[in-house]
């Protein structure tokens, strides 16, 4: 609904306050629930703003789930690394964790072909 809801959902599930939640949440775990968090979708009146602005509820549904997916790749990236310099190695983690890293790094460093080639022929007539 919100994320605001997170802090009642989380005093219902641990009524014994801060120290109930350390024991439960390694602190990777606990900063990649804060990056989920902050990077999945946002509440249902910024759903709906999303949706007015882009007048297309298929490309609402696309920045949704791109919110979402992206939020559980970073979210799996900081679990995973820093469970790996904590101690606690997931290999498949942190092998699934380096390859989206590398992904993402590839999309964000790759040359955009299209801007560099004119594909389209002009004709130029003379006056005369």
């Amino acid at each position: 609904m919100a994320k605001e809801n997170i802090v009642g959902t989380m005093g219902i599930l641990y009524p014994g306050g801060w120290s109930e939640i350390g024991a439960n949440f390694t602190m990777a775990a606990g900063y990649s629930f804060l990056v989920f968090n902050l990077l999945c979708a946002p509440c249902f009146a910024a759903i709906g703003a999303i949706k007015r602005e882009m007048n297309n509820a298929k490309w609402t549904w696309f920045a949704i789930g791109y919110q979402c997916g992206l939020a559980y790749a970073v979210a799996l990236m900081v679990n995973q690394i820093g469970s790996a310099f904590t101690g606690k190695l997931n290999v498949i983690g942190l092998l699934a964790a380096i390859v989206i890293l590398g992904g993402m790094v590839y999309m964000l460093f790759k040359p955009y072909k299209e801007a560099t080639k004119l594909t389209t022929n002009v004709k130029v007539k003379m006056a005369g």
